[in-house]
């Protein structure tokens, strides 16, 4: 971590008051002029663009003319007490010694693949920004993943290179003998190991000049690998517009972000999220990201950095905002937080109002994908009608939506139903042109010819006072084909009642605030539901 010191800025950042309003729309950085170019918008879309040298080059500029405040660009933690003050001129910096790196010493190229394996460390973001100024597409990855996720995911991309940390160096070793298309391993660690590219030793060395690639707005960027809840996961590749789309003013107003934001997305650095939300939404607005390296995800520790740092906004998955509400003696009213976004599932109504009543702040739920109900065929649906959502593709294809499924036309195909991209979310649209979301068309569960959405039985069993938590999915029946199972964590008090009498209570409870046949003919209590490190 030593080296990563010298490149902190001044120690203390005071505490800000911001108030709501738009973001000032980043305008076009002409290097050598500094003339403010036409201001860009879903309606005035640019040939080419890179946001490493429209956005991150841009605000390195600002600061040197004066004209952004004095918070750093990434502000990074850990909870041994190290820390990391990067402005956006050291990134800058950084980011072109980590080009240089990859194509002089790795001799990578515009167009080949790199697999990202790291945990929540400051490498992460001088990866990423270093593969978009070389146009190497980066392929994010969760440190969860074992030997032979990692196997699948090096053979099926042909990655040529790939950046991990000490604890999975012998994951990657141990396949690495399978994987023909792999030429480099690049380590991050204050350690050499024989085999590997030391990454911070060799970036001190390497030149900060480089002159980043001009990409069109259609090139591929990234590339995440689906979770899938079935199948195995497949790659869902992303070009420039993934991050052009938080430039434009109709992005910009979902999280209202400024300059003087400072920005904490708890995403876990493997899934798509950290990308929108740890980098391109905040760095595009000149705001701070914080990050903590959480090692694993503990709602105590998330309060105590809530009232101990002068964080504005929090993006979250809606497990991280149920688990602090868990809490119940806990203070929730944080000093600086202004903003709290969620997304990826749904909150019960009841989880955002407690939200609203313990800190004081509205919870926002946004989802990325809504446009219109349609079936399996494409055919839009009247209101009040089960659906999927699906978003129109044709004749114009909308800014940041992914370009297809790489080397895989068949699944592509399967998604673009007639004129939309097909989400295979589950829903219903109301007269008034709301969206009442369902679940995931997957995980639906058909009892005897009826269709259940698991969110539908999990919003119903979250009314009962005994239930702190629930999952419901689908359990093979002989005589049904499939029945309702929910997994169900128990409130305190109530620990100690009669398990067969509550799992009775509870079966009636669902009958009488839902469908009857919605109810879970299986109920199983477990101390605890399995969770990612983000919750």
């Amino acid at each position: 971590m030593q080296w990563l010191m010298r490149f902190r800025l001044p120690q203390g950042i005071s505490k800000l008051i911001h108030s709501f309003h738009l973001a000032p729309q980043l305008r076009h950085y002409q290097p050598l002029s500094g003339v403010e170019a036409q201001r860009w918008s879903e309606h005035n879309i640019p040939e080419e663009f890179n946001f490493a040298s429209h956005v991150l080059d841009y605000w390195a500029q600002m600061e040197k003319e004066g004209k952004r405040g004095p918070n750093p660009a990434l502000w990074w933690m850990n909870s041994q007490g190290d820390e990391v003050k990067w402005s956006f001129s050291e990134l800058k910096d950084l980011t072109c010694r980590t080009a240089n790196l990859f194509t002089q010493t790795c001799g990578l190229r515009q167009g080949d693949h790199l697999a990202l394996i790291l945990p929540r460390v400051p490498e992460w973001w001088l990866v990423a920004v270093g593969s978009i100024r070389t146009g190497i597409i980066m392929m994010p990855g969760t440190t969860q993943l074992k030997a032979k996720d990692i196997l699948y995911r090096l053979q099926l991309s042909q990655a040529k290179a790939i950046v991990t940390v000490d604890s999975l160096a012998p994951e990657v070793e141990s396949v690495a003998s399978e994987c023909p298309a792999l030429k480099t391993k690049l380590l991050v660690s204050d350690h050499s190991r024989e085999g590997w590219l030391n990454f911070r030793s060799l970036i001190k060395s390497a030149s900060p000049d480089h002159t980043c690639i001009k990409s069109k707005m259609e090139d591929p960027m990234m590339i995440f690998f689906t979770s899938g809840t079935t199948g195995f996961p497949k790659m869902v590749k992303h070009n420039q517009g993934l991050a052009f789309r938080s430039y434009i003013p109709a992005s910009r107003k979902t999280m209202q972000l400024t300059t003087s934001d400072i920005m904490w997305c708890l995403s876990d650095p493997g899934w798509i999220l950290a990308a929108v939300g740890c980098m391109l939404e905040p760095w595009t607005a000149g705001s701070t990201v914080f990050i903590h390296n959480l090692s694993q995800f503990d709602p105590k520790l998330i309060i105590e950095v809530l009232f101990k740092y002068p964080i504005t906004q929090c993006l979250a998955a809606p497990g991280v905002y149920r688990m602090i509400l868990q809490q119940k003696s806990a203070n929730l009213r944080f000093p600086t937080l202004e903003h709290c976004t969620t997304g990826g599932e749904s909150l019960l109504p009841q989880e955002c109002e407690q939200w609203q009543k313990r800190t004081g702040l509205l919870l926002h739920e946004i989802y990325g994908q809504s446009e219109t109900i349609i079936d399996d065929k494409g055919n839009v649906l009247p209101p009040n009608t089960e659906g999927y959502i699906g978003i129109r593709i044709k004749p114009i294809r909308p800014i940041g939506i992914f370009m297809g499924y790489e080397n895989d036309p068949e699944k592509t195909a399967e998604v673009e139903c007639g004129d939309f991209y097909n989400t295979w979310d589950r829903a219903i649209i109301d007269e008034e042109g709301y969206f009442w979301f369902l679940g995931r068309g997957d995980d639906v569960i058909n009892a005897s010819g009826y269709r259940i959405g698991p969110a539908e039985v999990e919003n119903a069993l979250a009314e009962h006072p005994a239930v702190a938590e629930s999952a419901v999915v689908s359990s093979p029946d002989p005589t049904r084909g499939q029945v309702v199972k929910a997994f169900v964590v128990l409130t305190p008090e109530f620990l100690s009642h009669d398990q067969d009498q509550l799992i009775k209570e509870l079966q009636q409870h669902v009958k009488s605030v839902t469908a009857p046949y919605k109810y879970p003919r299986k109920v199983e209590f477990v101390p605890e539901l399995p969770k990612t490190v983000t919750g």
